[in-house]
């Protein structure tokens, strides 16, 4: 069985302002990953992730990926605990 997780991303560059939260919603959504993402203060999108290992890891690598809109320049990853969480929210 594939082991549930969660994990929180951090995305940095130019993350705001060009689709990049409705894009995670659609990469989460192919991926059956439930989560969230939403705009930080500084600039940031912080992204949530939760559902099979293997699906979340394929989402987290599409965060900087080539169809990523902006420009993506770091994304900083942290497991947190499961919460059971479904659907995803752009907040």
């Amino acid at each position: 069985m594939n082991e549930q997780v969660r994990t929180v991303a951090v995305v940095s560059g130019h993350v705001q302002g060009v689709g990049y939260r409705y894009f995670v919603r659609g990469v989460a959504g192919d991926a059956g990953v439930a989560g969230s993402a939403r705009n930080l203060p500084d600039g940031r999108v912080e992204v949530v992730l939760e559902g099979g290992a293997d699906a979340v890891r394929s989402v987290v690598a599409e965060l900087d990926g080539s169809r990523a809109p902006g420009r993506v320049t770091r994304v900083d990853v942290r497991a947190e605990a499961v919460q059971g969480s479904h659907g995803f929210t752009v907040l």
